[in-house]
């Protein structure tokens, strides 16, 4: 049996705001620091730090991360990328280790610095110029590895989801988190100061209004802004503190690359089956809110409650850091979750779901 012991994040900050010179460590590191007070544990406890980034220049940030939060230099950390599920991938690798009796405990999140992320050439074999690039591929087959907010308005068309309910769904995510302001900071480790989600508005039908569009009826209000931030828990072999969350399931499956936005429907569908728990008896979700309509079509797809999902808003009212975004899930529930079971899933490019499911 796994626990979740501890968990804290930092405010998100859309891209080249208050965070936009710290590097991925130094946003990391304080939020491990306060895990590990509010769980009661010292450095030399901790067995691993498995880090979650998708921007990054590669090496092995979660190495930089333990050795930054003062752990033992024997805390060797492992970096991984599966892009936007990687912060809860690091969640069930952690979970993995612990069951397997390899460590017993383990830091796992992420941390993302979208602005400081690294410029990307591509060489020439010729000799030529080097081809910059924005993103890698995330399928072998390019009529399957579509622009996201173009995968996004393609989710849109297919439901027949029309620009004022994406609107609406965003405009009520920034309304719950302004409405859950305080209860959101008691989750977050201040750092530079920054102690509130920084994005977070009064989105008005105005406002959605006059959102620059992406493409189609995707738009800068119904889309998440890119983001700086970082989100850890403590995995632990036993339930430590005053509150720990029980890991019941969890799981990523691929599905269609050419719809990266339904693929957690299944991985929530398996994970509620193997936790032997209906969608109706959750007491809380977490769903990320990537787009709009990838959040819509998730809820419905997953038969879940609306009136239990995202209770102090989500991603649109916060931003996206991509290697922390599925880490913050958890920390959401981790904070939020008064009792019962909770759910936590998010897609990824290359059509990539997972989903966590705790208990309390």
């Amino acid at each position: 049996m796994t626990w979740i012991v501890a968990a804290r994040r930092t405010a998100v900050v859309p891209v080249n705001g208050a965070f936009r010179r710290l590097s991925v460590h130094e946003m990391a590191a304080p939020v491990i620091r306060t895990c590990l007070t509010d769980a009661g544990l010292g450095p030399q406890d901790v067995d691993e730090v498995i880090l979650s980034n998708a921007l990054g220049g590669g090496g092995n940030p979660a190495r930089l991360a333990a050795l930054a939060a003062g752990l033992p230099e024997w805390v060797a950390g492992l970096s991984i990328d599966r892009q936007c599920v990687g912060g809860l991938d690091a969640i069930l690798l952690a979970r993995a280790l612990v069951e397997s009796g390899a460590a017993r405990i383990v830091v796992a999140g992420g941390a993302e610095s979208y602005s400081r992320r690294p410029l990307r050439l591509a060489t020439d074999p010729e000799g030529g110029p080097a081809v910059p690039y924005d993103r890698p591929a995330f399928s072998p087959f390019p009529d399957r590895d579509p622009d996201l907010h173009e995968a996004a308005w393609h989710l849109a068309q297919k439901l027949g989801l029309t620009r004022a309910r994406m609107d609406a769904w965003a405009m009520e995510s920034h309304a719950k988190a302004l409405a859950g302001r305080a209860r959101l900071m008691a989750e977050i480790a201040p750092l530079l100061g920054v102690t509130a989600d920084a994005f977070s508005r009064a989105l008005t039908p105005a406002l959605a209004t006059r959102a620059p569009v992406l493409v189609g009826d995707i738009t800068a209000a119904n889309a998440a802004v890119a983001a700086d931030g970082a989100a850890f828990v403590i995995v632990s072999d036993r339930p430590l503190g005053p509150n720990p969350l029980r890991i019941v399931a969890g799981l990523t499956r691929g599905a269609d690359p050419a719809e990266p936005g339904l693929a957690p429907v299944e991985a929530t569908a398996q994970a509620l089956r193997a936790a032997d728990i209906a969608p109706s008896k959750l007491r809380m979700a977490e769903v990320m809110e990537a787009y709009a309509a990838q959040a819509i079509a998730c809820v419905a797809g997953s038969a879940l409650d609306a009136a239990i999902v995202n209770p102090d808003g989500g991603a649109l009212a916060r931003g996206h850091p991509i290697g922390a975004s599925g880490a913050i899930l958890a920390v959401r529930l981790f904070h939020g979750l008064a009792a019962g079971h909770g759910l936590a899933a998010i897609a990824a490019a290359g059509g990539l779901g997972t989903a966590l499911v705790v208990a309390r």
